[in-house]
């Protein structure tokens, strides 16, 4: 068996019930940043939807049924997601499904664009995408990403498209784009 096909399985099947769902989604974190040339070291994958659905139970009941383990947590009233499933089975590398709840992160998901990973067509959050979601988790980890996602000959468009939505985004976002900007 090819290196990575278990966890082709369970990304190929969360995915189809994604789209059978009509939930829309697309591929962040590591795995995105790795599509847009930015290499880091994870062993889980990164999906963004938004929409109450993704964190209905009905949604992955056949999931457990496959012995998959299925944890879905609701965001409260003031968290700034409305939750996260995560997906794991024994052998196969987890699968966490961010679940917004803002317009800006619907959008996100709108310029989504194309792309194969590990032989599975699916669409991923393009560069400035990444960016704003980086700053909105406001990590020191997400501060490394943003610079090195702005290393890039399209960066002052990128960081364009950044300044355009920023004002959507918490004022701790904004201060974290300001450090990395003055970084240079």
């Amino acid at each position: 068996m090819r290196r990575g096909a278990d966890r082709l399985s369970l990304l190929g099947r969360a995915t189809a019930v994604l789209r059978e769902r009509g939930i829309p989604f697309a591929v962040i974190g590591a795995a995105a940043m790795a599509v847009h040339g930015v290499s880091r070291a994870t062993r889980d994958l990164d999906l963004l939807a938004v929409g109450p659905a993704a964190l209905e139970p009905d949604t992955w009941r056949d999931f457990r049924a496959t012995g998959v383990e299925v944890q879905i947590r609701r965001g409260d009233a003031d968290d700034p997601l409305a939750g996260v499933v995560r997906l794991s089975a024994v052998g196969e590398d987890p699968i966490d499904l961010v679940v917004g709840k803002a317009a800006w992160q619907a959008d996100l998901l709108g310029r989504a664009t194309e792309s194969r990973i590990e032989d599975v067509g699916l669409p991923v959050v393009d560069r400035a995408g990444l960016v704003l979601l980086k700053l909105y988790a406001g990590g020191p980890q997400d501060a490394w990403d943003v610079e090195q996602l702005l290393t890039c000959p399209e960066r002052e468009r990128v960081a364009a498209e950044v300044e355009r939505v920023l004002p959507l985004l918490p004022p701790e976002a904004w201060h974290l784009w300001e450090r990395v900007r003055h970084a240079d």
